[in-house]
């Protein structure tokens, strides 16, 4: 069974939202660089960073970080028959000093963000890292947490969210599912 969570109206809403949280926790926008998780959160982190451009006349550099070769459930599983591709992170900019807002679509049990969280150091030492979420929903296995969230959706474990972004998927939307 597949249920619509939010339309593409009620994303731009949550993007907003954040954008807006953004702009406030960091009492503007002077050093703040996005990094998008690919693959889905590097399309939010250009949502984001237009956003800002609107809002505050500045433009936000957006990079892309491939977690590939970080993610724990790869390097320890002895039955994985295939070796992670990795996809290059494209930050393109020095993320030293900076307040870099990591953005990806869901966090689950936050193994996704630990995993960006190291390939992110290996490319320098921001000042500050702040973590935007579009969904948040629950069963965290790490002490991890969003500083800005677009919506909380709790789910039960037979249950799955599903993000569309037009750019990829021809849509926008997010979708629960229950799976067996």
């Amino acid at each position: 069974m597949v249920k619509e969570v939010s339309d593409a109206i009620t994303m731009k809403r949550a993007l907003t939202r954040m954008t807006y949280e953004i702009i406030e926790k960091n009492k503007g926008v002077d050093g703040i660089v996005l990094v998008g998780i690919k693959t889905r959160g590097i399309y939010l982190a250009k949502r984001i960073a237009a956003r800002l451009q609107q809002l505050e006349d500045v433009t936000i550099p957006v990079g892309e970080l491939d977690i590939s070769l970080y993610r724990d459930d790869v390097h320890h599983d002895p039955e994985a028959k295939y070796e992670p591709i990795v996809k290059n992170s494209q930050i393109g900019f020095d993320i030293n000093d900076k307040h870099v807002i990591l953005v990806d679509d869901v966090l689950f049990t936050g193994r996704t963000i630990r995993a960006a969280l190291d390939a992110l150091m290996d490319q320098g030492r921001p000042k500050t890292i702040n973590l935007a979420i579009l969904v948040d929903r629950g069963h965290r296995e790490l002490p991890i947490r969003a500083d800005f969230v677009g919506k909380n959706i709790p789910t039960s474990l037979n249950e799955e969210v599903s993000v569309y972004v037009e750019e990829i998927d021809g849509k926008d939307g997010i979708e629960l599912k229950t799976i067996k």
